[in-house]
């Protein structure tokens, strides 16, 4: 049978329309499998940094009775000169926010005294929650949240562990710990076992966790580490310049 030059025009188009459809299958179903290879690649480098599976406690406290859970126990700064404090005075209940007397250092160990709650001109219209806590002799105050009408917003889970850092991350060498206890970055150390050490860092505009160099301010003694494959290869004194 003679097909019509139109009819031969139509089949032509119906294949080169089924070439295109089963080619998009193809390179979906590729597609699907390259990410799927990348999440299981993923899944694997996660189940061998025992980091990972570092879960600490949380409070969830939800007004200032619960936030006093925090005395019943010592507890210790997350993220070093992140967090500022304020004399505090206990016979007249009074925070002096007008005069900073530090930063929480890196992992600085504390024993919460009291939580209250404060006005403070820095922040109107909401009252600020304060940890209490002495040092050297002297009674210090440092905000754990805020007061807004009848509604409180806590931040002291992501500003304190609860349980030694020392035990939830046991599986760090002696010497890794040890330099942490004394402030220093050392060679092969990775950015969380730093960010302990000295506290928060400022990364660099290139690079990705891991793989990039970080600044740390570190309480006016700045370094700059750069990271490859998550371990420490290079640390300088002072900042390097912003990218």
């Amino acid at each position: 049978m003679q097909i019509s030059p139109e009819l031969k025009q139509r089949l032509q188009l119906v294949m080169i329309v089924a070439i295109l459809v089963s080619g998009a299958r193809l390179a979906y179903i590729l597609y699907e499998r390259h990410e799927s290879r990348l999440e299981l690649a993923k899944k694997q480098s996660t189940a061998l940094n025992p980091d990972y599976y570092v879960t600490p406690k949380k409070l969830y406290p939800f007004d200032l009775k619960s936030a006093r859970q925090l005395t019943q126990q010592p507890v210790w700064a997350k993220v070093g000169y992140a967090n500022t404090y304020y004399p505090y005075d206990p016979a007249r209940h009074h925070v002096d926010f007008s005069h900073e007397a530090g930063k929480l250092q890196p992992i600085e160990k504390l024993q919460i005294k009291d939580v209250i709650s404060e006005d403070a001109p820095q922040s109107p219209g909401e009252r600020q929650v304060m940890a209490v806590f002495e040092k050297d002799g002297r009674t210090y105050a440092f905000s754990i949240g805020s007061i807004t009408g009848s509604g409180y917003k806590f931040y002291s889970d992501d500003m304190l562990f609860i349980q030694d850092p020392h035990e939830l991350y046991k599986h760090w060498p002696a010497d890794v710990w040890d330099a942490i206890d004394k402030h220093q970055v050392k060679p092969g150390m990775s950015e969380l076992q730093a960010d302990f050490a000295v506290g928060l860092g400022i990364p660099e505009r290139s690079g990705e966790p891991g793989n990039r160099t970080v600044n740390y301010p570190n309480g006016g003694n700045p370094i700059s580490v750069t990271y490859q494959n998550d371990k420490a290869v290079g640390i300088k004194a002072g900042a390097a310049n912003q990218m």
